[in-house]
């Protein structure tokens, strides 16, 4: 048995898709299959329950036992290579992270670059998800970090603070308020809003300030894509609140005008999440720093 074997079942079981399984390690759905079928051989025990016309994977009692054994097993063997890895000083490996869109499309692309740039033996495997996806895969060992807007403190993980940013109002340019240097908050009381989902951190950001304030805004549509919400109100739906780093190559091609809020809270934090169980890699810790790093 090999020990990829071992990391399909395991991603099977994390993913919960043979798909997306199948997707991770380059293979087929159908040699996913068959990696799950001989394990099942091996061992003369079922490990995933077939459930007929449903596509969910669930552990019968051997699988939960098989899983959970695969695991330590999958994480003494990559802390086997890091610790060689260690010995002779090399920076490699694969480090898998998972983000939300409006910090993955707008702020890492630089800073992937800049780590592969001073370590060449090392990649960085980025995903995209909603907050609640990346927060849940970092505590099943599927990623090893994640990247988060307002990544709030839960048991088991660890927050490494990166860099915030201001939040900026995004308007089409013929809006009354285009050419405003900046806009107060009570401006906005009664203006017509395309907003983030209800579940988005920053959208959650938003309502406290606006409830603090006695704010009413008129919803005209929820998004929970930052670049949908972006050209919502290029379109003229509305105005938005968001990040400044998603805006700036808009606000340089004139497609949106960009207004600075006047009052002092209207930052959002960004955070590196990891299991506070597990060591980090050595590529991991090394792109950590970089991320948390001011300037």
């Amino acid at each position: 048995m090999h020990i990829e074997t071992l990391k399909i079942f395991c991603d099977l079981v994390d993913l919960e898709s043979f798909s997306l399984a199948a997707e991770r390690n380059f293979i087929t759905q159908s040699a996913v299959s068959q990696q799950v079928k001989s394990l099942e051989d091996r061992y003369k025990r079922r490990l995933l329950e077939r459930l007929r016309g449903r596509r969910e994977v669930k552990l019968t009692p051997a699988g939960e036992v098989f899983y959970r054994e695969s695991k330590n097993v999958l994480e003494a063997y990559f802390q086997l290579e890091e610790s060689l890895r260690g010995v002779v000083g090399k920076i490699g490996g694969t480090v898998k992270v998972a983000t939300v869109y409006s910090v993955g499309l707008h702020e890492l692309p630089s800073k992937v670059r800049e780590f592969m740039t001073k370590f060449p033996a090392a990649k960085i495997d980025l995903e995209y998800s909603r907050t609640t996806r990346v927060v849940r895969d970092v505590l099943n060992g599927t990623v090893e970090l994640g990247i988060l807007a307002f990544p709030e403190p839960k048991r088991g993980l660890t927050i490494v603070p990166m860099p915030d940013n201001r939040l900026v109002l995004i308007t089409p340019p013929e809006h009354k308020f285009a050419n405003r240097k900046k806009v107060k908050v009570t401006d906005l009381d009664g203006e017509e809003f395309v907003l983030f989902e209800r579940d988005v951190p920053t959208r959650k950001a938003m309502d406290r300030i606006f409830r603090a304030n006695g704010i009413d805004v008129k919803k005209v549509a929820e998004f929970d894509n930052i670049e949908t919400i972006k050209r919502a109100v290029e379109v003229g739906f509305g105005m938005a609140i968001v990040p400044e780093p998603a805006v700036a190559e808009a606000k340089k091609a004139g497609t949106l005008a960009v207004i600075e809020l006047a009052e002092k809270y209207w930052v959002r934090s960004v955070g590196v999440i990891h299991r506070s169980d597990r060591q980090l890699s050595l590529a991991a810790r090394k792109f950590v720093d970089l991320l948390s790093r001011t300037g």
